[in-house]
């Protein structure tokens, strides 16, 4: 927290985020890829095959290009967008894991070392050299799978690491071998998917061996995924499995996009790939280099967003505030924590600003992506403080706030003042305006009648009385509800679309 926010008008998890994913995509690619060139080139040799082998020649270049040029250069951009965005969390993965680091480093020295050997000297090694090399470079990436892989998984599933500090319980966490086999399988289907791409140049008949050969490779990566994507999934904490189970609705939508990318990737796989080689043309070939990529970002979007609100699981919270700072924070305020600030005035706007910098602006904007505008419409000051003290209680994923009181009033103030205030006591549509106040304070944790904490139970039978009555004792009914602190007027509202939709009929509640 000792940093400058890097203020992108989006947060800059989602500039990781593109970055990352395309890398992740290439250097899978890198891992299984290494062994596809060897092996065909072995099977070339094994048939006689110089059509074959001049393909896997040309394909060797092409497989250079991308993983060397595009792998490298996007690699060094994950380590600077990570350094800008999460700074906190960097330092962190960085000292702690700085052996393992070296020790991947050297792995990916000797695989581009051994990748340009392999791709240039075709002419001038012998066939066993030449494979040599080629397994040398396949064991360099895939051990280098095998070092960050468990870095990767320790942000998730850091295990005995939080007692011991031991960074070989970091590296073999809970998730470190079901995600190894899964990727090891995702570097084996998209070294088929590249291997098809290639094969479009080459004709009609090395097409089809190639396309019947490739697929074969996507198959197998494609058949092993469900089994190895369970196995990681038991493995997960619980609250990352509540997450992907309902509580956050967002986390189906790539869940889904996932399982049809790879049920998809199956079926043109076996149909086009392997039972009819011929039907794999450019269309088809544009439709499975897509899929594998949807399926990729969909797998790397899950892997980040089951871990939320953490970068690293019950150590560092995203916004890089460590746990073991929140008392103090809490305690003394944050005011000492906040090096770049505008202003001395601590009960200011301009220092709650500060504030919504600091420790929402890692996942939050203004107006732009996941507006704060918008969550906080309808929020007076007084709600908006009382909220803060239970943000990380509410529907969403999303730290404990680290300060005082008078840090808390201070963002409450600024998140107020970026809408209107709401004057229920001149209201024409009473529904309505009980419904935006049941959203506002109670449907960041509550519904009435659905899967979330329903209220229905609490308040069939009775009248908007029952409801007003129990409002000056939210706090003391339970210590995670903070206290209404709505004029009379919006108590009244709120109390009758309550005590409504609890009584009204099921064809009637339109889902609320």
């Amino acid at each position: 927290m000792n940093y400058p926010v890097w203020q992108l008008g989006f947060p800059g998890g989602l500039l990781i985020a593109i970055v990352a994913v395309t890398h992740v995509f290439i250097s899978h690619f890198a891992v299984g890829g290494g062994a596809f060139l060897v092996l065909t080139e072995r099977r070339a040799y094994a048939k006689h095959d110089d059509a074959l082998l001049a393909y896997v020649r040309r394909h060797s270049k092409f497989f250079a290009l991308l993983t060397l040029v595009y792998g490298a250069i996007s690699g060094v951009g994950i380590w600077f967008t990570i350094g800008l965005v999460a700074p906190e969390a960097t330092s962190s993965l960085i000292h702690t894991f700085m052996w393992a680091w070296a020790i991947e480093w050297v792995f990916f020295f000797v695989e581009i070392t051994s990748a340009i050997i392999y791709a240039s000297q075709w002419d001038r090694l012998d066939r066993s050299t030449h494979m040599a090399i080629g397994w040398i470079y396949f064991v360099a990436a895939w051990m280098s799978l095998f070092v960050i892989n468990g870095i990767v998984t320790y942000q998730l599933t850091p295990g005995r690491w939080l007692v011991t500090h031991n960074v070989w319980d970091g590296l073999f966490n809970p998730t470190y071998w079901p995600s190894l086999f899964l990727r090891t399988s995702m570097s084996v289907l998209l070294a088929g998917v590249f291997g098809l791409l290639t094969a479009m140049r080459e004709r009609d008949d090395v097409r089809q061996r190639v396309n019947r050969w490739a697929g074969q490779w996507m198959v197998l990566g494609a058949i092993l995924l469900p089994v190895l994507a369970w196995w990681y999934y038991s493995r997960f904490p619980d609250f990352s499995r509540a997450l992907l189970n309902g509580s956050l609705p967002a986390a189906q939508h790539p869940i889904r996009m996932g399982i049809l990318s790879a049920a998809l990737i199956l079926l043109l796989g076996i149909t086009c790939a392997i039972w009819k080689p011929r039907a794999m043309r450019k269309p088809v070939v544009a439709v499975l280099v897509f899929l594998a990529f949807s399926l990729m970002a969909s797998g790397e979007y899950l892997r980040e967003f089951v871990r939320k609100p953490w970068v690293i699981n019950s150590y560092i919270y995203a916004n890089g505030l460590r746990t073991t700072d929140l008392a103090r924070y809490q305690q003394a305020g944050f005011t000492h924590e906040l090096k770049f600030t505008s202003t001395d005035d601590l009960s200011s706007i301009e220092y709650g600003h500060d504030l919504f910098v600091a420790q929402c602006g890692s996942c939050h904007t203004v107006d732009g992506y996941r507006s704060i505008r918008k969550r906080v419409r309808g929020w007076d000051a007084n709600l908006a403080k009382e909220m803060l003290a239970h943000i990380h209680l509410l529907r969403g994923t999303m730290p404990q706030f680290a300060g005082n009181e008078q840090d808390r009033a201070a963002l409450g103030n600024y998140l107020a003042s970026l809408n209107p205030p709401i004057n229920y006591s001149s209201v024409t549509d009473r529904g309505a305006a009980g419904k935006q106040s049941f959203d506002n304070r109670c449907g960041h944790c509550h519904s009435i009648d659905g899967n979330l904490r329903p209220l229905k139970a609490a308040f069939s039978g009775g009248g908007p009385d029952q409801v007003q009555a129990i409002l000056p004792a939210l706090d003391a009914m339970s210590p995670n509800m903070p206290p209404f602190t709505g004029t009379p007027e919006e108590a009244q509202l709120l109390s009758e679309y309550i005590a409504s939709v609890a009584n009204a009929p099921a064809a009637a509640k339109g889902g609320k």
